[in-house]
């Protein structure tokens, strides 16, 4: 069994992904996998689960429920968005994110901003986001 959070869960639409605590690639979690109410599928709380490769990449299964995310809300795990903080100056620095917070932020974003997306087509995109990011140094490598 592999431990790990959860970055992002859609109860209407029955998945969400999860990533493993020793890093690595996302991984998409179905809601026919979880052991627990899917109602506690929350970001930031802890899982453990097997790791599948599946059609379209790795895949949880037998999903449980280890604890609760700490000092949940109900709201989104950033309190702000990083990028209305302001207008760019020229010569002005701006603060990078890491690899896993730029993901959380584009799955949340195409999770709500185009919820036709299946669940291959957010994981691809997702990848192709990061890796354009990291070529522009948008985000730490």
């Amino acid at each position: 069994m592999v431990s790990g959070k959860v970055i992002r869960f859609d109860e209407v639409r029955g998945y969400g992904f999860v990533v493993p605590d020793h890093g690595g690639e996302d991984v998409f979690v179905h809601v026919n996998d979880l052991e627990f109410d899917k109602g506690l599928m929350a970001p930031g709380v802890k899982v453990e689960f097997l790791v599948d490769e599946g059609d379209r990449g790795p895949k949880a299964s037998n999903v449980r429920f280890l604890e609760g995310a700490p000092g949940r809300s109900g709201g989104s795990h950033r309190s702000q968005n990083p990028l209305s903080d302001g207008p760019f100056e020229d010569g002005v620095l701006c603060d990078t994110l890491s690899a896993q917070e730029f993901l959380d932020e584009v799955t949340e974003l195409l999770v709500t901003g185009v919820p036709s997306m299946t669940g291959e087509q957010i994981l691809q995109a997702r990848q192709r986001l990061l890796k354009q990011a990291q070529s522009h140094e948008w985000v730490d490598a």
